[in-house]
């Protein structure tokens, strides 16, 4: 009982902070100290995100209805732009399949982390990194296909801004034990555009810009989160498949 009210209080506080400005200035960012090297990058080949049968249809072009926040954001052209601020979804979620088809927009300005960025947070606090990264250099464990300050990606195989992208997540939720301790940390598969970008990669907790990953005991389910980072990145096709 006494972790479950824990976990309540967590997640509680985690849609708080999310709703809640940050004031960078007060903030330092986090450096991991790892030096990666660059990322070769490939040429993606054509793919196909049809949602399976068993699949939960998040978003399907026509509204944000299983959305919370999501009145800040405008559906256009069957296409979700990111404005204002995050969403979350209205379900909760552990270990899924996840594919999200995304654009950063052609008219997308600045350089490196200022550029078409956004991120899918697993559980709203395991992030794969949205990004302009076909010609924009930046740290490699913050490009796009990244899990965000742990992990680059295994090749980039970013497309054109201004043209659609694919995540395909697996994600196997962390477990905890009943006094708060991690059992099982999380892992995270990512196809990018249908390309093997991480496999199975161990997450060292939940990612920030701030602060070194850690891990907080939390429910077994918890929303989504879509990130609005400055910039009005598109959406369309989400889809989950409970595992």
């Amino acid at each position: 009982m006494r972790i479950l009210k824990k976990a309540k209080f967590v997640t509680v506080l985690i849609l708080i902070l999310a709703a809640s400005p940050v004031k960078a200035k007060d903030l330092r960012e986090y450096v991991s100290g790892k030096h990666w090297p660059a990322v070769k990058k490939v040429a993606p080949g054509e793919s196909v995100g049809v949602a399976p049968a068993d699949a939960i249809m998040l978003f399907d072009g026509k509204d944000l209805s299983k959305w919370d926040g999501a009145e800040k954001w405008s559906v256009k052209d069957g296409a979700a732009v990111a404005s204002q601020s995050h969403i979350f979804s209205k379900k909760a979620f552990g270990s899924c399949q996840l594919h999200v088809e995304w654009m950063v927009p052609s008219e997308a300005k600045g350089k490196g982390q200022e550029r078409g960025n956004s991120g899918v947070f697993l559980m709203g606090l395991y992030e794969v990194q949205i990004l302009e990264s076909s010609e924009n250099e930046t740290y490699p464990d913050g490009q796009a296909g990244a899990i965000y300050k742990q992990h680059p990606p295994l090749v980039n195989a970013s497309r054109k801004q201004g043209e659609w992208q694919s995540f395909d997540i697996i994600f196997a939720a962390p477990r905890f034990e009943e006094k708060g301790n991690v059992q099982k940390p999380a892992y995270i598969t990512v196809f990018h555009n249908g390309v093997l970008v991480q496999d199975h990669a161990e997450v060292e907790g939940a990612t920030s810009y701030y602060e070194a990953p850690k891990y907080a005991p939390h429910a077994d389910k918890l929303p989504l989160k879509l990130q609005y980072h400055d910039n009005h990145v598109r959406f369309r096709n989400i889809w989950i498949r409970e595992l």
